[in-house]
């Protein structure tokens, strides 16, 4: 008997723009730890270390590792899927702003829309989202099309993590169908992490030196992406089980706004007008797109 879900209210509100926060500053501390662990081995480092607390975690609460046998593929796609996510995001962060960046890649629910249109029943396209997808549209060709003439903005880092959104899509979409949902949230996060770690290692080979200039912030941050990727995508989890998806999902357009603004505040990063409208204009498009 499933359970009826909660309608939004101030504390899920409270924790969901927490998350969004904790998110955002995320970006910032990937970009800011890049100086002295190359991205994508950093990668790989925080899903080895995040499986081990969440294996630590789930096994003193008896929550099964591995997923039942005929949700092994499922599990394995979705690692796949993480890995790529992962390994596109982390570089981009690498090679472009973390405004640019962020805004990029938190048009996922753009492309999950897209594809639940032509996968998913009852997941048409509505007049009011199809608005919605326009307005997203054009924020993100404004983004790429608008090239600052200094600083750290490549057009490779910006498609980097346009298309590590595709990734998590499709994240979204195999839990949606196939049977791994099933699966606890800890198990199909625990199985991510498994797939996902000694694929970015492998692939950290192509990326240079696997150290550069490391220190003791370059330790906490790693540590701080080991608690995002254990304990806080728990968080999301467990929000989503409680609350109705779409309310959950509709607070997805925090992040990039919040991201924007600490790339500013932090790393002093220059947001142009174009790219504040390219912001607005995915932002709309993201509330058209998710709200019910």
């Amino acid at each position: 008997m499933s359970i009826a879900k909660r309608k939004m209210d101030v504390s899920g509100a409270v924790w969901l723009s927490g998350f969004s926060l904790i998110l955002a500053f995320n970006q910032v501390v990937i970009k800011l730890t890049s100086g002295g662990l190359q991205p994508v081995f950093m990668a790989s480092l925080r899903s080895f270390l995040a499986l081990v607390v969440l294996g630590i975690w789930m096994w003193s609460q008896n929550i099964a590792l591995f997923p039942k046998r005929h949700n092994i593929w499922s599990a394995l796609l979705m690692g796949f899927l993480f890995y790529f996510e992962f390994v596109l995001l982390f570089q981009a962060l690498d090679w472009t702003t973390v405004s640019r960046a962020s805004l990029l890649f938190y048009t996922m629910p753009i492309w999950l829309a897209i594809s639940a249109h032509f996968l998913l029943p009852n997941e048409t396209l509505t007049p009011k989202r199809i608005l919605g997808l326009i307005f997203a549209i054009l924020g993100v060709a404004l983004a790429l099309l608008d090239r600052p003439e200094e600083g750290e903005a490549s057009l490779t880092g910006d498609i980097m993590a346009l298309v590590g959104a595709f990734g998590w899509a499709g994240i979204a979409l195999c839990a949606r169908v196939t049977r791994i949902s099933e699966e606890r949230a800890e198990t199909i996060l625990f199985a991510q992490l498994l797939a996902s770690g000694p694929l970015l290692l492998i692939s950290a080979l192509f990326f240079g030196p696997f150290v550069r200039e490391v220190d003791l912030f370059d330790g906490l941050g790693l540590l701080f992406q080991v608690f995002v990727a254990s304990y806080g995508f728990l968080l999301w989890f467990r929000l989503i089980g409680i609350y109705e998806a779409s309310s959950v999902v509709s607070f997805s357009f925090l992040a990039p706004v919040l991201s924007v603004a600490l790339g500013w505040l932090i790393l002093a990063e220059n947001a142009g007008w174009n790219l504040v409208f390219a912001l607005v204009l995915v932002t709309a498009g993201l509330i058209l797109i998710n709200r019910k």
